[in-house]
């Protein structure tokens, strides 16, 4: 059975390896994008708009939580194990 070399991904813009382990591009974009979005609005502001009006809106919004976290597939114990104080 012969095997048919790969074609490059459309989103690579035919450039072999852009993406590798991630896309790099996309990366610096974001975080461009957010370090301008931080520096330039008003963050507290924007999470008391966000946050529930109601007490329905919040019930819906755990709910919502709630459906999402049964998907996954649960938190990085790696987190958790650089979230915990060191003993010394």
């Amino acid at each position: 059975m012969d095997k048919q070399p790969k074609k490059d991904n459309p989103t690579q813009g035919g450039k072999p390896g852009v993406h590798g382990e991630g896309n790099y591009e996309a990366s610096r974009k974001y975080n461009e994008g957010l370090k301008d979005h931080v520096q330039h609005h008003d963050i507290e502001k924007e999470a008391r708009d966000a946050a529930p009006k109601s007490d329905a809106e919040a019930k819906e919004m755990k709910d919502a939580e709630r459906e999402a976290a049964s998907r996954s597939k649960g938190e990085d114990p790696a987190l958790k194990a650089k979230s915990k104080p060191s003993k010394q």
